[in-house]
């Protein structure tokens, strides 16, 4: 199974995220070009090798219109955008429905902790450094990278979240803070000697949203390791360092949750199918049913990991008219998956491999078949005998 693993010893900001998956991309300037062409307003993404304790990694630099803004020196701060604000944003980006889905789904998170944090509605939550354009480039950049890295499981260390206080607009406050310690319940963290504030909201959200676990490192044969440095020296080297490898398939846990339904539109179904992928669901699907007294209706199910349960119960609830969930719990097997991109007549293409058990199968980005599809005036199915038939010269 290809794994994931975060070490999060000196805990986990967007920018450190960002870099150590970056370094385990073979094309790491071609994937800055995307990501720095995706229309973020103002933004510019580089990169730049830095050495923390004689170790070798990758720092990442955010510019929002010519100006760097540090996420650890505007934590708690400022007051920006909302979700409304966040959400247009997103919808306008040029990426595939799931990274758009995962995005959302990451400000959601931080979202709910500020509400919780400040005891006010989410639908009146204005972030602080989460709302400002550099930490949307972080986070927009985490969910673009874990997409192309296609990892199976993604498991997360006990995270070091420092320790001392933080100072923010609302007075001094303790590490972790308040947002932070919200999105990390149920989570192993730790504190230490480290003074200060090692693990962000941004950072939080996204080791939260992505997380299969949390816990030590599996055994894994390892292919590729990131370092993604912080700004600040620390005694210890202030880095996440990310392994990327193969562990054993025996195959993942996962439920599956369902409810019949005969009083709702589709429109409100289709709507209540977004809200569950957006939240990390695995699938969701319905099926023709027939209900009592003869009414026609659906069977609804949403299939997800364990850790995510609680919120999928939460949601089903909240978006549709069932007041009963039913719950199968599954072990799923999967094929290795990986993303290629080539360079074609029609500019660069992306094309999904998946692999194991013997069996080998590919299959070109949709988007990508649209885009082609849209600008030539061809179908896709000629697009795609089009590549096909370069891809075979």
């Amino acid at each position: 199974m290809k794994t994931l693993y975060f070490d999060c010893a000196m805990g986990a900001a967007g920018d450190m995220l960002t870099a150590a998956l970056l370094e385990l991309l073979p094309d790491r300037e071609a994937f800055l070009a995307e990501l720095n062409g995706v229309g973020l307003p103002g933004v510019a993404v580089s990169a730049a090798p830095s050495v923390k304790c004689g170790i070798t990694g990758t720092h990442v630099t955010v510019k929002v219109n010519g100006v760097e803004e540090s996420e650890h020196m505007h934590d708690h701060e400022h007051h920006h955008s909302g979700m409304h604000e966040i959400g247009h944003i997103v919808g306008e980006l040029p990426v595939s429905e799931k990274v758009k889905a995962d995005v959302l789904a990451v400000y959601t998170l931080i979202a709910e902790a500020e509400s919780h944090a400040h005891g006010v509605p989410v639908t009146e939550i204005h972030f602080h450094e989460v709302g400002t354009m550099d930490a949307v480039a972080d986070v927009t950049a985490v969910c673009m990278l874990m997409e192309r890295i296609g990892a199976e499981q993604v498991v997360v260390s006990p995270i070091h979240v420092g320790s001392g206080q933080v100072r923010c607009a609302h007075g001094i406050l303790p590490v972790p803070a308040p947002a932070t310690a919200f999105l990390l319940r149920d989570v192993p963290i730790y504190g230490g000697s480290v003074r200060g504030e090692l693990c962000t909201p941004t950072g939080a959200a996204l080791l939260k949203h992505f997380a299969t676990r949390f816990g030590e490192m599996p055994v894994m044969r390892t292919a590729a390791i990131g370092y993604g440095m912080g700004s600040k020296d620390f005694p210890a080297a202030n880095c996440v360092r990310a392994l990327l490898g193969e562990t054993d398939d025996s195959g993942d846990m996962v439920c599956e949750l369902s409810c019949n339904l005969d009083d709702m539109t589709p429109e409100a179904i289709g709507f209540a199918e977004e809200r569950f992928f957006a939240a990390g669901a695995l699938e969701v699907y319905t099926l023709p049913a027939q209900m009592k007294k003869s009414r026609p209706g659906v069977l609804l199910s949403v299939i997800c990991r364990e850790k995510d349960r609680d919120e999928m119960l939460r949601l089903l609830f909240r978006h549709t008219s069932t007041l009963g969930v039913r719950e199968n719990i599954s072990r799923r097997y999967t094929l290795r998956r990986t993303v290629e991109t080539a360079a074609t007549a029609y500019g660069t293409v992306r094309r999904k491999v998946s692999e194991g058990c013997g069996v080998t199968k590919t299959k070109y980005e949709y988007e990508d078949l649209a885009r082609i599809a849209r600008e030539t005036g061809m179908s896709l199915e000629e697009v795609k005998a089009q590549l096909e038939a370069s891809c075979s010269e």
